[in-house]
């Protein structure tokens, strides 16, 4: 931005005069040690104003904070303004004269047809504030100088006349400086300075009233008063004195702007006369006055710079706009503004700085394409309008100017970007597939990308915009140059001197730099390619640029360090123009073995159709002609790494694998260049490097009578194991697009990888020995044909080979032969160790070692706990390493790998792998473990090669070996109950089962297998509970046991045991749950086909937990099941109240019926002696039968009177007196039987019991004679 005057560009704020601050003068070294123990506070006060006031705000060009800030000057207290007119205001002619800086004055700058000069912004940015501050002090006496009371009333009023004469004289000589501000309409402030005794004196506020009066300033913010405080104090005061000064300030620029306004509004509606516009033609030099045009544009461009002071960037643009359009139409008539004149040179400066201040205001607002519209209109118009000035593209003053323009817009844009402008980013949005249905084409377009010229970058793209521009100014400089060498120049401009005087390499290095520079700072990603192929191509530029100002080892350096990065990205058109400029470098150097390295790159490039095929051998042969090797005892590498070889090399395997000793065909093909010759280079031999061969194999070169494009060399057979390799000789210094295939095959007697690791052409010439490497198994960059097999020489027929590892072998071991079978019964049966045989049998004619693993995969079956074993092992997923041994040829050996299957039936999956490889000799054994541990993670190693693997998956369906039924019976205790007061009802234990129940369980075991199973035993195990005891068993029984037996499948076997459950005294018996009384453990053995038993194996069988029924109260019936005719038989009832709480009130009616058989002796009706809780009674009748046969018991009737109801009469009969009672539940003993079953409900609630009572269904008395 050098190139303008900084007036024009810089960032515009309201300007404040600060006076009465001047530094304190310089004293004597005795003044200075006298004065130094004690710094005047006012002057230390002075000085930090100084600082804070300067500090606030700098002047610079981006500035986009809108902060209450001024921009401070320091000036003196008598500091004059000029004058407004050349006349004085009480000159008769004032009205009619005009400002030193207007076009109309005859000694101005601008006369006749000035536009505007940068000294007017200078005026109003140093001459001519918004706001004057003064600091002065205030009189105050000295703090020595003590009041004393005996001085009496006289010195008081000498001290009051003192300090008024004092404020008289300040406020005089702030009056004569309010007359000068009042003239140019500036706001005038004090600030008196004063210590902070004066501020608690209570006459200062009188003192300041007096003072404001007579100096005629105004009431607000015209006076202030400030003491000796500290720094942050200090600063806290200049923000509150801006704020307070800052609304007067836009006062004073709004009525410039005003002014102005209606200067612009007078000049537009006068007419004035203009000389013709032919004349001016004819002689652009006579003074002319300025157009109607010219006074727009000044008057637009002064309201623009008025709105900028107050801060209105919209204001200011809409006036910098109005500006530059009527500045445009001025250029486009060379009678307005003719060409060349320091007037159009004048309007093309203002042009330039109205065109950045717009970009300017509108990257303020965040508008980065508008910035970018109206740069880009500019540079377009204006390119326009140099045509027809003469300074078209074809100038170098053309493209000074437009390199100027971007760099300007570079330079201001990287002060945005260092103050917080961000540049924003142009990554297309990506695009859902359902919503481009229905989009235009163009849409389409502008979501995938955007014009780099449309799309605002960083400062970076400007600076590399502005180092082309500059590279064609130097070019048309260098033209002209010639041209007035050879004496017919074409430039006749005065600035052609001064170009002269330009270091213009000088000037695109600068750019080239800071470009490349800020590039790398805006990178995304470190790893960016985009961006760091930018940025290689900008150093590839630097490096240009070195070389063409002579620095040939700078460039030198840029070359190598930019080649790296475009051979291993592939960027090879842009890598051939670099080699070329690099190997001039080299040559400039005198670097020789350089300059052969890039030849011989440089010959596998592609050539141009333009270039010399033949130049690039013959400079080779050149170089090995005229130079000597530094030293001749290594041969010079071509160690380029990613750089394209000399050759196109191809090495090709006809098969992807073969076996041990069987030979391995392959191809490698050499293509030399098809644009580039060289047939002459001095290649003497080949060397072909194969895998797991220490020594290469040479072929040695040997000139052909008759060369053709495709020739076949045969290699022969090359054993891995031999050591010595066949002579061969053939034509390796090919013509262009010459193909030549070596032809051979690899034999292994050992598993392995063949391939061709590399070759290497040997190059030799007088002293000099160069080795060009080549990797047969990288492709050529830009290559997309397959690799080939060549089929027929004459003519040459090829055939494609699409395989992706085309250029190795696998050389694997004959498959061992052997067989595998897997025998079982199934199905398996839970809790069984099933067994399952492994046989293996070895077919080969060698040693087999034979290893096994077995996986038992996970099942979703409920309760399942599986695990299989073998060797001693056991596992519930994977066993390794199950050895067979080493089989001989002939052999099968054996394994037995037992199933164990729990929980639920179901089937169970294994897994079983046996892997046969030959073995290792014995010395072998430990020497190789270290690399056997790598080898079995590499499926390609030969250890994983010599290995063949049989691999089968078996189903193991899994059945119960017994189907389980349970049936429990309860039935009520007869044994008499203790009393109430019996000791034994106080024992700890609360548990009677003399008042339980007695539990019949009956457990049915059905075979339920297809097999037949040999049962062994049949054991009981109880469980040690008081509240259940098992009181005999049908297992135990003497009179023979059911086991050992065999029993086939559906057979049936019952064992019944009963169990005596007690009851709880504390009422909690309902809730609780009985343990089960015990568990079967049966042991049994499956019966084989050939009828042989198999492994022993336990079932446990638990018992089903006891739930029996509760009784409250019930009457027991105990009789006989036959009498004798006319012989009496006791008739026994026990009512007994089960319920732990509640007591019973019963009584006992006999009803006797004519229709009974029986005579009954006892107890008609009566009540029963209350029942307390546990407790029983017996009641007894005698019964004698009177008829035959089945004989019904007689009627009696228990009532349990604690749950009366009332009786309710029946229709007209007198209502009955007393209670009824509830019926009891009356039981038949010899009946007696309980079951609890599930009873279907409806609804959410499910299943639930219920009690079936068989005892209650009476039976009769069989009557014999």
């Amino acid at each position: 931005m050098n190139s303008y005057p900084p007036e024009l560009l810089a960032q515009l704020a309201p300007v404040m005069f600060v006076a009465g601050l001047e530094p304190p003068p310089k004293q004597l070294p005795q003044e200075q040690d006298a004065v130094a123990s004690a710094p005047d506070a006012f002057q230390v006060l002075a000085i930090r104003l100084r600082e804070a006031l300067l500090s606030q705000r700098k002047v610079a060009i981006w500035q986009p904070d809108k902060s209450k800030t001024f921009q401070v000057v320091l000036v003196d207290k008598d500091v004059r303004f000029p004058p407004r007119k050349l006349v004085p205001p009480e000159d008769p002619q004032y009205s009619n004269s005009h400002s030193p800086l207007s076009p109309l004055t005859p000694s101005s700058p601008l006369f006749p047809d000035g536009i505007i000069a940068p000294i007017w912004i200078r005026k109003h940015t140093t001459l001519v504030p918004s706001v004057f501050v003064i600091f002065m002090r205030i009189f105050e006496f000295p703090p020595h100088v003590l009041r004393s009371p005996l001085e009496g009333h006289d010195s008081e009023r000498e001290r009051l006349e003192e300090e008024r004469r004092r404020d008289t004289d300040l406020a005089a000589e702030i009056a004569q400086r309010k007359k000068g501000t009042n003239d140019r309409g500036v706001k005038l402030t004090v600030v008196l300075m004063a210590s902070r005794r004066l501020l608690d004196d209570p006459s200062l506020d009188s003192r300041l009233t007096f003072i404001r009066r007579h100096s005629g300033l105004d009431s607000r913010a015209a006076l202030f008063v400030l003491s000796p405080v500290s720094t942050a104090e200090l600063q806290d005061f200049v923000r509150s004195l801006q704020q307070a000064l800052y609304e007067p300030a836009l006062e004073y620029y709004t009525a410039h702007s005003k002014r102005v306004r209606r200067k612009r509004n007078r000049h537009s509606q006068a007419v004035a006369s203009y000389p013709n516009p032919a004349a001016a033609l004819v002689n652009p030099n006579i003074a002319r006055p300025l157009r109607p045009e010219g006074w727009t544009v000044r008057y637009e461009y002064k309201m623009a710079c008025f709105a900028e002071f107050r801060g209105e960037d919209e204001v200011a643009l809409k006036h910098y706009q109005d500006a530059y359009a009527t500045l445009t139409i001025m250029f486009g008539s060379t009678a307005i503004l003719p060409p060349r004149t320091k007037r159009w040179a004048e309007a093309k400066v203002l042009a330039d700085c109205i065109n950045i201040k717009i970009v300017k205001l509108y990257l303020y607002n965040n508008e980065h394409a508008l910035a970018l519209s109206h740069h880009n209109t500019h540079i377009r118009q204006f390119s326009d309008f140099s045509r027809g000035w003469g300074i078209g593209e074809e100038t170098y003053e053309f493209w000074s100017w437009v390199a100027r323009q971007y760099r300007v817009l570079a330079e201001l844009m990287d002060q945005g970007t260092r103050a917080g402008l961000v540049i924003p980013i142009h990554k297309p949005a990506a695009q859902n597939a359902s919503r481009t249905i229905g989009v235009t084409e163009l849409d389409i377009a502008r979501t995938l990308g955007v014009n780099p010229s449309h799309a605002l970058q960083h400062s970076g793209y400007y600076y590399y915009m502005a180092a082309k521009c500059t590279e064609m100014r130097r070019a048309r400089f260098v033209a002209a140059l010639e041209a007035e060498q050879n004496n017919s120049p074409i430039s006749l401009s005065p600035g052609f001197s001064n170009e002269k005087k330009v270091d213009h390499l000088a000037l695109v290095l600068e750019l080239y730099t800071k470009s490349y520079e800020l590039f790398k700072r805006h990178s995304p990603t470190p790893s960016s390619q985009a961006t760091n192929r930018l940025t290689s191509w900008i150093a590839y530029r630097i490096a240009e640029t070195h070389y063409e100002a002579g620095k040939f080892d700078t460039a030198s350096r840029f070359f190598e360090r930019i080649a790296k990065t475009y051979r291993k990205e592939g960027w090879y058109p842009m890598l051939n123009p670099l080699l070329s400029r690099w190997y001039s470098c080299a040559q400039r150097m005198g670097d020789v073995e350089l300059s052969i390295k890039l030849l011989l790159e440089m010959m596998g490039q592609d050539l141009a159709e333009s270039e010399d095929p033949n130049a690039l051998e013959e400079d080779l042969l050149a170089v090995f002609q005229s130079t000597v090797p530094i030293s001749t005892d290594e041969p010079l590498s071509f160690d380029i790494s990613n750089a394209k070889p000399l050759f196109e090399s191809k090495a090709v395997f006809w098969k992807a694998e073969v076996e041990v000793e069987e030979a391995a065909a392959f191809q490698i093909s050499i293509a030399s260049p098809a644009q580039t010759v060289i047939s002459s280079v001095p290649i003497s031999s080949l060397e072909i490097y194969f895998a797991h061969l220490a020594d290469p194999l040479i072929v040695t070169h040997q000139p052909a009578d008759v060369a053709s494009s495709v020739s076949r060399v045969d290699l022969g057979v090359i054993n891995l194991e031999g050591e010595l390799y066949p002579e061969v000789s053939a034509n390796l210094r090919l013509n262009p697009g010459a193909v030549l295939i070596f032809t051979g095959s690899l034999v292994s007697a050992a598993p392995a990888t063949l391939s061709i690791q590399k070759l290497v052409c040997n190059l030799e010439q007088n002293t000099w020995r160069v080795k060009v490497p080549l990797d047969p198994h990288v492709p050529r960059v830009g290559s997309t044909s397959d690799p080939r097999w060549l089929r027929c020489l004459d003519p040459p027929q090829f055939i494609a080979v699409k395989r992706p590892d085309s250029g190795t072998t696998i050389v694997k071991p004959r498959p061992h032969l052997f067989s595998v079978s897997v025998l079982h019964q199934e199905p398996a049966f839970l809790d069984e160790n099933y067994p399952i045989v492994i046989e293996v049998v070895n077919f080969d004619n060698r040693n087999l070692e034979i290893i096994a693993d077995v996986l038992l995969q996970p099942t979703d079956i409920d309760y399942a706990v599986n695990s299989i074993s073998a060797n001693g092992e056991t596992s519930t997923g994977l066993i390794k390493d199950i050895s067979f041994g080493v089989l001989a040829p002939g052999v099968h050996a054996t394994k037995t790998l037992t199933l164990s299957s729990g929980g639920a039936a179901g089937s169970r999956l294994l897994d079983i792998s046996i892997s046969a490889h030959s073995p290792q000799p014995d010395g072998a054994t430990d020497t190789a473990t270290g690399e056997q541990t790598d080898e079995l993670d590499d499926p390609a190693s030969p250890t994983q090669l010599d290995k063949t693997i049989y691999q089968q998956t078996i189903v193991v369906p899994t059945v119960a070996p017994f189907a389980v039924s349970n049936d429990v019976s309860y039935v009520r205790d007869r044994e008499e109950w203790p009393g109430p007061a019996s000791l034994g009802t106080f024992e700890d234990e609360s548990l009677d089962p003399r008042k339980g129940t007695e539990a019949l369980v009956n457990v049915t075991f059905t075979c339920a297998g297809p097999w037949s199973v040999y049962i062994e035993n049949i054991a009981l195990e109880t469980v040690n509970a008081p509240e259940v005891k098992v009181t005999d068993c049908s297992i135990g029984l003497a009179d023979g046991s059911l086991y050992p037996a065999e029993y086939l499948s559906g057979d049936e076997i019952q064992v019944f045991c009963n169990a005596k459950v007690g009851i709880r005294d504390d009422g909690k018996s309902e809730q609780y749950l009985f343990p089960s009384p015990g568990r079967y453990i049966v042991t049994w053995r499956r019966v084989l086909k050939d009828g042989s038993h198999g492994n022993m194996s336990t079932t446990v069988v638990a018992l089903p937990a006891l739930t029996p029924p509760m009784d409250e109260l019930v009457a027991l019936f105990d009789l006989p099941a036959s009498a004798k005719l006319h012989t009496s038989l006791p008739l026994t009832v026990t009512v007994r109240n089960y319920h732990p709480t509640r007591s019973a009130n019963v009584t006992v009616q006999l009803e006797p019926d004519i229709a009974d058989g029986f005579i009954v002796a006892g107890l008609r009706s009566g009540r029963v002696p209350v029942l307390l809780p546990g407790g029983e009674e017996k009641l007894t009748w005698t019964l004698i039968p009177l008829e035959c046969g089945y004989q019904p018991i007689p009627r009696i009737k228990v009532l349990d009177r604690r749950k009366a109801i009332p009786v309710a009469p029946s229709d007209g009969a007198p209502q009955a007196e007393g209670l009824v009672g509830e019926p009891v539940k009356v039981v038949d003993l010899r009946r007696d039987q309980r079951r609890v079953v599930q009873a279907e409900t409806e609804g959410e609630g499910g299943d639930t019991t219920d009690t079936i009572d068989s005892g209650t269904i009476f039976g009769s008395i069989l009557v014999l004679p």
